[in-house]
């Protein structure tokens, strides 16, 4: 460390005695443009370097990092590239502490210093590995998905699946249990497809659909003993909206719930939950397995109605041991009361909240602008709108670090198209922190994705597979029935 307070020591006041040789450095009264917005935010002590750009009309950047007793100056065009070793080293100096950022830049001439921010450095870690879905925004062009993992400590990024090596069927729902990167799924569609499931260092793929289930598993999540999943099995139907400000709405005809057993390839069902006059969604296990939270509406007439179908949120019981489903279903969040629809419920690992998203309407949200994260305090009950998380267009698709303290989510804040990952940490007191978005090691790189970044799942290990393993067992095994 000593090698590199030195070394910046001596750039900066070279840097200052050149402002000095060619005039003054002109402070200006307000912040950088920059992007991404990076402006007061809170990080973990395990992030990758926060480079930005300074959409002003700038000629040259110089911007130094400070913290309390180490700092570091980068330079750059309109746009920094942080070095990774001297971020780390800089990280875990003042992790728990502030780092100050001051950018100065020459515009015509000119060398202007703006209001310097913060990047408050939090000990609380948060899990290193990031997978999402890249696929075009509008889903025309299904074929054509990558599930990608990528390791938020870097810049390192691997290929996990790629539909190009199925014979371009579609590829959903990946998701990971316990954070684990070693527990996880997704379901390959087509005739040779089924759900890819990783658990205990093997692959398998699976045949979810039974007689007497309306569909293959759909939206699912993992008992916290690895060894059952919960499912909606749902007829899903896409259309483009009639209306100017609207895209795409999809909904379900119908739609039950099921638990899988993975020991034992066996369905576990209740009659409760396969009700035609109901439709239940986006089931997942409590912390402790006890109790699973879903989505419920009663079946309205579609696409007519489509304005009032507004889900619920409700629990039902389940007994691990006994391999039983609960026969009475409690509703914790009522729709009609809180005027709105709640999807994608995912519990945090401490047991203490449940993160969900609500909309005006139906069951999905990425292209409703009015779509937001909710967080309830499962003991309390309690509500945080979460206004300081949520942006101008839909958040959605979330899924929570295992410490509970962070939590990703999709947002389509910057341009109302392309979603994006954003982390957000919550305090010990429970309290929502200002976001950031994924850091990239360009970052003009958003400028010219276009894809958006899918179902982003935070998992504390990398997956034990490949693009390779997925192609293998798609091509050559048989999907394994279930009873």
């Amino acid at each position: 460390m000593n090698g590199i307070k030195i070394h910046i020591v001596a750039v900066v006041f070279l840097f200052l005695a050149a402002c000095r040789e060619s005039g003054q450095v002109r402070v200006r009264d307000g912040y950088p443009s920059i992007y991404p917005d990076y402006l007061d935010v809170t990080i973990p002590m395990n992030i990758a370097p926060l480079n930005f750009m300074v959409r002003d009309s700038v000629e040259q950047l110089r911007v130094c990092i400070k913290g309390a007793d180490d700092s570091i100056v980068v330079v750059g065009d309109y746009k920094i590239q942080i070095p990774e070793k001297h971020w780390k080293a800089l990280l875990h100096a003042v992790s728990g502490g502030d780092l100050t950022v001051v950018v100065t830049a020459k515009m015509c001439g000119e060398w202007v210093q703006y209001k310097p921010f913060n990047w408050h450095v939090t000990n609380d870690k948060i899990d290193p590995f990031l997978s999402y879905r890249l696929i075009e925004p509008g889903y025309e062009v299904w074929n054509k998905l990558q599930i990608v993992e990528r390791n938020i400590e870097t810049f390192a990024e691997r290929t996990l699946a790629d539909n190009n090596l199925t014979d371009g069927c579609c590829m959903n729902c990946h998701i990971h249990g316990n954070q684990d990167g070693a527990l996880s799924m997704f379901h390959l569609r087509g005739g040779k497809g089924g759900t890819i499931l990783n658990r205990n260092g093997r692959l398998r793929k699976i045949n979810t659909k039974i007689d007497g289930m309306i569909s293959n598993a759909v939206y699912g999540n993992f008992h916290p003993s690895g060894r059952f999943g919960v499912f909606s099995t749902n007829i899903i139907i896409p259309e483009l909206h009639a209306y100017r400000n609207k895209r795409l709405e999809v909904y379900d005809t119908a739609s039950d719930l099921v638990v899988l057993d993975f020991d034992e390839n066996r369905a576990i069902l209740q009659p409760l939950l396969c009700d035609s006059t109901t439709l239940e969604t986006f089931p997942v296990f409590s912390a402790d397995g006890k109790w699973i939270y879903f989505c419920s509406a009663p079946a309205v007439p579609l696409p007519d109605s489509i304005k009032s179908l507004k889900y619920h949120i409700c629990r039902v019981a389940f007994d691990a041991d006994k391999k039983e489903i609960g026969t009475t279903v409690d509703t914790i969040w009522n729709a009609l009361e809180m005027n709105g629809s709640a999807c994608h419920l995912k519990t945090s690992p401490d047991g203490k909240f449940l993160l969900y998203t609500v909309a005006d309407y139906g069951t999905f949200p990425i292209w409703h602008q009015e779509a937001d994260l909710r967080l309830m305090n499962l003991e309390t009950r309690t509500i945080d709108n979460l206004p300081i998380v949520n942006g101008p267009n839909s958040d959605s698709y979330h899924s929570w670090s295992s410490n509970s303290r962070w939590f990703v989510f999709a947002s389509k804040r910057d341009d109302g198209i392309y979603g994006k990952p954003y982390f957000c940490y919550i305090d010990s007191s429970g309290k929502a922190h200002k976001p950031f978005v994924l850091p990239q090691r360009d970052p003009e790189m958003y400028d010219f994705m276009l894809k958006s970044f899918n179902i982003p799942e935070l998992s504390s290990g990398p997956a034990p597979f490949d693009a390779s393993d997925v192609e293998r067992i798609y091509k050559q095994k048989e999907a394994e029935p279930f009873r």
